[in-house]
């Protein structure tokens, strides 16, 4: 089990923390976003549902767009737009 951050092309970054559960995919997505610019946008990938939720919280209160959620394969897909 590793975190996995890149960049996938200009303005566009993949965040995988598959196999983390609570707060852990939050904390990393908060650091992954902290490193990118405004407007770029991170496409999350995680595997605890419950995480979702605070991550939904997370992106409210800070000004962050989740753009779509999706689910393939068991995983959770959060694309953010960093505002």
């Amino acid at each position: 089990m590793a975190m996995k951050f890149e960049k996938i092309s200009d303005g566009r970054y993949m965040l995988d923390v598959c196999g983390y559960v609570c707060p852990h995919p939050q904390i990393y997505t908060k650091k992954s976003i902290e490193k990118i610019e405004t407007g770029d946008i991170l496409e999350l990938v995680f595997d605890n549902p419950s995480s979702g939720e605070t991550i939904i919280q997370m992106c409210d209160q800070a000004g962050h767009d989740i753009l779509e959620r999706k689910e393939e394969g068991g995983k959770l897909i959060y694309v953010i737009e960093k505002g």
